[in-house]
């Protein structure tokens, strides 16, 4: 992987966005509220500048509507482009919601700290998503499949939940990860519905019931704050300690480079402390986390 690289420690601007294309989007799910769109760099320089990790986000400026932060759900390791899934939410997502094959994107990034790749090297790893926040954690899944460094690590074991299969996102992928036997996935989604073959229940029950080994194990979770914070009960049951469990705040984005200060908690700037942050670091922070 190439060595990432800081915009704020190499004499850049920070608050001016790389112009990128719209090479594909594809709808994610049945309500056709979340899409994937992937991008390329008008610049091929601007891309090789942009050296990003799992876990990370970027700013994305719709010309004439405003920006947004999310989190980016391609993997470094998948090739020229890179791809962010967009829930048509405000303003900003609804214009990009209205965009087309071609119509150009601004990008400001890569921000934040991204999952703890080298950390994580030669542990198991549990990833737990749920809903539309497993973008990030797409990306982190598909850098460890991919030949050059599934190794590095050990299990992998995902679970992912949603309201109901409609909203399963990433589904030819889920299909493609399926097929291996270098991981192991367990889907879930809230209430039984006819033809879903899989897990019925709320993620923390499920994890509960899976029963994953805490030993030599780190886990990764990023969803809605419920689904988080019982999530972490279940794990600590689990004898998950708090530099085991890993957790996102990309709700917490704002600029991204700690400037509006709309994401400070304590001494600490998501979008530039974060939004990765351990259970043990969120427990040092104020009490609204």
């Amino acid at each position: 992987m190439k060595e990432r690289r800081n915009p704020l420690l190499h004499n850049e601007n920070p608050y001016v966005p790389k112009i990128t294309t719209i090479k594909s989007i594809v709808s994610e799910n049945a309500a056709n509220d979340i899409k994937t769109f992937e991008l390329v760099f008008d610049n091929q320089k601007d891309y090789e500048k942009f050296d990003y990790i799992p876990g990370q986000f970027s700013e994305l400026s719709i010309f004439g509507k405003g920006e947004c932060p999310i989190g980016i759900a391609s993997s470094p390791t998948e090739g020229d482009s890179i791809k962010f899934t967009v829930k048509r939410m405000g303003t900003v997502t609804t214009a990009l919601h209205n965009m087309q094959e071609g119509d150009k994107i601004g990008i400001r990034g890569p921000l934040g700290n991204g999952w703890p790749i080298d950390k994580m090297r030669g542990k198991n790893i549990l990833i737990i998503g749920g809903g539309f926040a497993f973008s990030t954690l797409r990306s982190l899944t598909e850098f460890i499949l991919d030949e050059e460094y599934r190794e590095d690590y050990e299990n992998l074991l995902v679970i992912y939940g949603n309201r109901n299969p409609g909203e399963v996102l990433y589904k030819r992928e889920i299909k493609r990860w399926q097929q291996r036997d270098d991981i192991e996935i367990v889907l879930t989604i809230d209430q039984e519905v006819g033809g879903w073959d899989y897990k019925v229940g709320y993620v923390a029950p499920i994890v509960k019931e899976v029963g994953p080994s805490a030993e030599n194990a780190l886990t990764c979770v990023c969803g809605p704050p419920i689904m988080i914070k019982t999530t972490i009960d279940v794990l600590e049951e689990l004898d998950f300690d708090g530099d085991q469990i890993l957790n996102s705040l990309e709700m917490r984005m704002k600029c991204g480079i700690g400037k509006c200060g709309r994401c400070n908690v304590g001494d600490k700037y998501v979008c530039i402390d974060g939004p990765v942050f351990s259970l043990a670091e969120l427990r040092e922070l104020p009490d609204e986390y």
